[in-house]
């Protein structure tokens, strides 16, 4: 977990800091260095523009992870309400709740969020929404789940005997155990987001094709690789692969330690 954690911290970092601390155009066109390969000068090469590869990959992916956080907080803010709602009332509005998160669920979700872009002004808060909208189901299915679990609990029942009223029962003796695995489902959500994210540039339904995005870097790839520059595909498609995997180890380490059956076997 350690390593992995280092690794994203470090991904963070760079894509925070370095084109900051790099002032480049990223749309800048320099045609007289165009498909350089990988060089002290230009550290993934350029692509058919002339353009920095690491550059805009970094850039790239700090527009792909703000996307991505920003669009897991939203989902997890509705899914959380959602699941709240229908693991604490019950009865018929759990049920229409289910029924809801059952049919949208049912939809594609590439497709889905092509339809909500196609919706709106395409750009950065089209792309966030769209995310939100699809990836808010599995957060409200968590929480219902660990709710149902939790209003059969002794500690529970003492509450309401106490005479607390549901909102209090909710707000001070169910969400402190829900929070937790709401914030690891959130952290999970991220790397989704990412292709998400990915997919919609890549479909050119994201960011202005001329900014530098994960997925406007890999659709732009395509024509590089024709002439055999394979290095402008190589560092956005690494950039994707490195987070994912750095995310999901330290999300696995996480639901190691929230397991109480893995905890109690790593105290004995």
């Amino acid at each position: 977990m350690i390593k992995a954690a280092v690794v994203l911290a470090v991904l963070i970092a760079a894509a925070l800091l370095v084109p900051a601390a790099w002032p480049l155009d990223e749309s800048a066109v320099a045609l007289q260095r165009t498909n350089e390969p990988p060089s002290w000068t230009h550290l993934a090469g350029t692509d058919d523009l002339g353009r920095d590869v690491a550059h805009r990959t970094l850039a790239g992916l700090r527009v792909s992870l703000l996307v991505g956080a920003v669009a897991a907080l939203v989902a997890a803010v509705l899914g959380g309400i959602v699941g709240a709602a229908a693991g604490t009332i019950g009865g018929w509005t759990d049920r229409i709740l289910m029924r809801v998160i059952d049919t949208v669920s049912a939809l594609p979700h590439l497709l889905l969020g092509i339809f909500i872009v196609a919706m709106l002004r395409p750009g950065l808060g089209a792309v966030i929404l769209s995310v939100a909208l699809t990836h808010w189901l599995s957060t409200a299915r968590i929480v219902r789940a660990e709710l149902l679990s939790l209003r059969t609990r002794p500690f529970v029942d003492a509450a309401i005997s106490g005479g607390a009223g549901r909102m209090r029962v909710l707000t001070r003796h169910l969400l402190p155990h829900v929070l937790p695995r709401l914030a690891l489902a959130t952290t999970l959500m991220v790397p989704h987001a990412v292709w998400h994210e990915t997919a919609l540039s890549f479909l050119g339904l994201g960011l202005p094709p001329h900014l530098a995005s994960l997925g406007n870097m890999i659709n732009d790839g395509q024509r590089s690789l024709l002439t055999g520059a394979w290095w402008a595909s190589l560092a956005p498609g690494a950039g994707i692969v490195v987070v994912t995997l750095a995310v999901a180890a330290v999300a696995a380490r996480w639901r190691d330690r929230l397991d109480p059956r893995v905890r109690a076997e790593l105290q004995l």
